[in-house]
Order: C-alpha cells, then structure tokens, then sequence
C-alpha cells in the first residue's frame, strides 16, 4: 500500500501561519526545495519528518491527514460534475489545487451552489419561510458537527463533573440518574403510555413521562437527557453563540444534539469508554452492553473520542433509511459523504437492510484509492401501535484501512485483498465495468450501441485527465 501524501495538508497549515517554505523549512531542518516537493506531493514524508512536521504546526498527526482537504475536493467534484454548469469535465488538478490553495473560496462555491439548488426548490414550489436561506436547518445542524469532528471538550468534562458526583458503575446509572432529577430537581419519572411521544417533560409538575414502549436503555438515554437539559444549558449556549445559527430552528437542531451529546457523555465517559473499546478492540455490541445504551448509542459515541492526548480509533458514522437519506454523519475518518443524490448502491449500508439485527463488514475502496474498513448494521426502532411498520434505520461505521488491525470486525478478512471498490455515487463514479450502476457518469459521454448489449447497465467513454498548464 502506498504512503499517504500529505503535501496539499501541509501547504494549508503553513498559509495559515502566515509562514514561508523558508521559514518553515528551515524549522524543520530541511532545503527550502524539498519542502516544496513534499508540498506539490512529489515527495513522501518520513515518520521523524511527520512527528517533527506536527511539533512546528503545533497539530496533532491526526490534523496532517488531509482529511478536510478530501472532503472538500469531494464537495466541489460534486458540485462541478452538475451539467447545468457546462463544464465537459471538472479538471481534477484544478480541484485538489483550489481545495489546497483557496480553501475559502471552495467554501464559498459550495455555498453558492447550496443556495441555487435552495433556490430552484423554492422556485419549483416549496416555499422557504425565510427568504435568505442558504441551508437548510438539518444541513446547517450537520455541518456544525462535522466541522467541528464531532467532539466538544467543555461538554465532556461537565459530564464528568456530574459523573465523578454520581459514582455508581454503568449497570447502576440509570437509577442514578433517576434520583439526581428527583433529589436536585425535583423532577419525579413515571415509565407508561405516553400517546404521541417518547419522552415528555411537564415544567409546571416537574414531570418527567417516558413511554412503556421504550427499551430499558433508551429509557437511560431519554433521563440522561432530560437532567442535561437541566443543568447544562449554559454549557451549551457557550458553544452554540459563537457559532452563530442562521436561523431559530438551526440553532434549536444544534442545541439538542449537543444536549444528546453530553448525555451520551454521562452514560459512557471518556476515559472508561476509550479504555474499553481498546479492550473490546471496539466491538459495538459488547460497548453497548457494559455501559447499557443501544448499538447506535455506543457506535455514534465510537465517532466522538477525539480528545487532545487520548484519541481513539477515528471512525465515520452515518444513519440511513430505506430510502436512502441520510440523517446523520460525522466523520472523524476523513471519508467524502455525498452531499447530493445517493451513494454508492455496492456499498455495505445498503445491503445491511436485508439482514436486520446482523453487522455486515466490507473493505471498502473508493476511486481515489483510499480505503476504509466500514461495518454496518439495520436497526428497528419501537412501534407504538399493532400494525404500524417499524421504523428502520442502517447504522454504519469505518475507519482508514491503516487502523482496521485495532477493530474486532477486520478479523479474518484477508487485507487489503479482501477490497471492494465503490463510488461516491452513481453520477460521480467512473468505473466503466460497475453492474450495479443507477446511472451514468454526469462528466462522460455515452457510448449507445444498437447491435450489442453489455453487462454493466451503462457504457460510457472514460473521459481524458486534462494535464496542467
């Protein structure tokens, strides 16, 4: 497997500080020269290279992986390869060089185009009640998130405030729990029929409702919350403010899924927690059982243990429908979502649905060659009535290739042979030979032959890779 370049990365953190190549090089104790072949990704770096490259930038290894830049160039293949913007094809050279060299500017293409497709939405018919719009409340909600790697440290040591003033062991939280809403807030919890919802909160009795239909560790979960949505609101304002939300409902969305993860952080803290996916080399279910919270619960917590000084295996996590939506993702890994349109129908969370309550486990490699061992599992939510389908959701999981020796779920896969190489969608993929293939490429020109029928659904010429200058 061939070593990472990280050039594009390093230029970035150096434009950041405001540093020449000479300056920096010098720093490093290196030629002026060759850093700038590390920049343009024409040389490797070295493991003393990297650690000393981390010490100067004052960033962990973790922040060289190039991960933001991916995700970026990822976004704006996307956005380029849309036909209504008369490009032939996105020349691949000018992306990677925009996404090292005018990140901002890529930002702001993004925004433009968040904007026109919220444009055209409206102009199709679905009125907007702001007229300034440019994301939507959910997208807005999940972008603060990934920005931000999906880890807050002021929640994590307020949780273990309130952990260290509790110290019972995870089979005793939730009784806990219960008696710190009853002692300190004077909030009594009744478990019963609770028509419409799952969790219901009566300010004025200070009553807290929880369905009978929840198991026992959502039932944890929803108290958890509820005592975070009393004691930790400052908390969290302190994080919401200077983020800014462009509107109520995007500032609400955010507030409550802060509030879910400060509870997540009570139910499993930190330091256990990371302790113990080391010792169950991250087996979800078994997480989920020592701390006694679902399988979502353990894994969504899987994709927050990026503490400074005591970071766990960086994972991606995403939730999906049967449709095909995707209501959560964070990643951690680096891994480029697909922020319009589908993904990949070879991909492991699809197949997932077929074989509910089992974790499926596939290598899997995208075009660009980066590869991540990904595990995915279908999870049905309670029904409240007899006859109404239960809700079903795919959770889904991975991580670089690189670490897949520290995850229960590689073991007896043969790596990296065991690889199945997937796109980011239908309409960004160029692999020609794809049978699963919903349509064609937006960047190739279709090859339609009357006299003979191919395997693969849709044949297409493999566009020429534009060369520089």
């Amino acid at each position: 497997m061939s070593r990472p370049l990280i050039g594009r990365t390093v230029r970035r953190l150096r434009m950041e500080r405001a540093m020449t190549q000479q300056a920096l090089a010098a720093r490093l104790g290196i030629s002026a020269s060759y850093l700038n072949l590390i920049e343009h990704d024409q040389r490797a770096v070295t493991a003393s290279l990297l650690i000393k490259l981390g010490e100067t930038l004052s960033v962990d290894l973790a922040a060289l992986s190039g991960s933001r830049e991916r995700q970026l160039e990822a976004g704006l293949r996307e956005v380029l390869a849309d036909p209504l913007l008369g490009l032939d094809q996105a020349p691949e050279q000018e992306i990677a060089a925009m996404a090292a060299s005018a990140p901002n500017v890529g930002r702001a293409v993004l925004a433009l185009y968040r904007a026109w497709r919220v444009a055209r939405e409206d102009a199709s018919g679905i009125a907007l009640p702001t007229g300034r719009r440019l994301l939507l409340p959910t997208e807005e909600a999940r972008d603060f998130f990934h920005e931000r790697a999906n880890h807050f440290p002021a929640l994590e040591s307020f949780a273990e405030r309130i952990g260290a003033e509790l110290r019972v062991a995870p089979s005793e939280m939730n009784h806990a729990i219960a008696e710190r809403l009853r002692r300190t807030h004077g909030v009594a919890v009744a478990v019963g029929p609770v028509e419409g919802s799952l969790r219901r909160y009566d300010p004025n009795l200070r009553r807290l409702d929880l369905s009978e239909s929840l198991p026992r560790e959502s039932r944890g979960f929803q108290m958890a919350f509820q005592l975070m949505l009393l004691e930790a609101r400052e908390a969290v304002e302190q994080i919401v403010a200077p983020a800014e939300p462009s509107t109520p409902e995007a500032a609400a969305l955010i507030r409550i899924g802060l509030l879910n993860y400060a509870a997540a952080a009570l139910l499993m803290p930190y330091g256990a927690f990371l302790a113990a996916t080391r010792e169950l080399r991250h087996e979800v279910e078994a997480l989920a059982a020592r701390f006694g919270v679902s399988f979502e619960q353990a894994a969504h917590r899987l994709s927050t243990l990026q503490r400074e000084g005591a970071r766990g295996v960086p994972f991606f996590f995403l939730r999906v429908d049967p449709a095909g939506n995707v209501d959560k993702r964070f990643s951690a890994a680096g891994f480029p979502f697909a922020r319009f349109g589908g993904s990949c129908p070879k991909w492991i969370v699809h197949r997932a649905f077929s074989h509910p309550g089992e974790t499926q486990v596939q290598v899997a490699q995208l075009p660009d060659g980066a590869t991540f061992l990904t595990f995915a599992r279908a999870i049905a939510a309670p029904t409240t009535r007899w006859g109404e389908p239960a809700p079903v959701h795919v959770v889904a999981m991975g991580c670089d290739i690189a670490r897949a020796e520290e995850v229960v779920y590689a073991d007896g896969l043969e790596l990296p042979k065991a690889a199945v190489g997937i796109g980011l969608s239908c309409r960004l993929c160029d692999r020609t030979d794809c049978r699963s293939r919903a349509f064609p490429p937006l960047e190739h020109r279709l090859m339609l032959d009357p006299n003979e029928d191919s395997a693969a659904p849709w044949r297409f010429e493999k566009a020429r890779k534009r060369l520089p200058g």
